[in-house]
């Protein structure tokens, strides 16, 4: 696919633009801090992308003020006492310092316990906390796409589970595939289950169109309620570096 990008100026905004081989223009505000993303079909002239984003500015605007007024989580030191959260319940960390094998653990309705050897650096009890994440994700993926399968009559061949710092999900059309962000499986389980279904839904609507939000009305009536819930919680901590892909 062939894609050009650049950076524009428009109302005092830094506006990344990337033309690519599409039949629709895409309008994105990202976070942290609200960044704007257009992509457009590769012979759209400036002067459409311009009069676009005039045009959507007081949308811009209205979601560049909701990022920054969103909560966001610290950079995590992985020490006991520190809060983390799964499934979108708040525990307390609890490292435990033993020549055991490395694990995570919840026992108890307020407790993480992880258990490392003492030599371990806060950025192998990271990763460690990761592998427990994408875990758990593998255990809880599965029966639901099984599920919204049935509902929705779209069938997933394969889904994968990535860190990314601008989408809660993505998909693969020609692959029957669906992409789910590791950070849901800090969020509550009915998150996970709507970005299972926009992303399902996406295999056979590829653009938020009228049909693609027709559809998700007739599979998830509660959708975009759970959609809000999930864009206005707490931001994990990252160095957001911003992908012009």
């Amino acid at each position: 696919m062939n894609t050009k990008g650049s950076t524009k100026t428009i109302c005092g905004l830094e506006i990344y633009t990337v033309k690519k081989d599409i039949k629709n223009i895409h309008l994105g505000v990202y976070p942290p801090n609200g960044r704007v993303r257009v992509a457009v079909p590769i012979k759209t002239p400036d002067e459409t992308i311009r009069a676009l984003v005039v045009s959507k500015m007081p949308w811009i605007k209205k979601q560049r003020s909701k990022f920054n007024k969103q909560e966001r989580q610290t950079r995590r030191e992985y020490v006991s006492g520190e809060s983390h959260f799964f499934m979108g319940n708040r525990y307390l960390l609890n490292v435990v310092k033993s020549d055991t094998s490395p694990r995570v653990e919840i026992k108890r309705k307020t407790r993480i316990d992880m258990y490392v050897r003492p030599e371990t650096t806060p950025e192998k009890r990271e990763r460690l906390m990761n592998a427990f994440y994408r875990s758990e994700l593998r255990k809880q993926i599965p029966p639901l796409i099984k599920k919204w399968e049935k509902i929705t009559g779209i069938n997933v061949k394969e889904f994968r589970i990535k860190k990314m710092k601008t989408k809660w999900g993505a998909c693969t059309p020609t692959k029957q595939r669906v992409w789910i962000n590791l950070e849901l499986a800090k969020k509550p389980l009915r998150c996970l289950e709507y970005v299972i279904v926009h992303e399902m839904t996406h295999l056979v609507e590829k653009n938020h169109t009228y049909e693609f939000k027709t559809l998700m009305g007739t599979f998830m009536k509660q959708w975009t309620q759970y959609k809000e819930e999930l864009n206005s919680s707490a931001l994990g901590y990252s160095k957001w570096e911003f992908s012009l892909n």
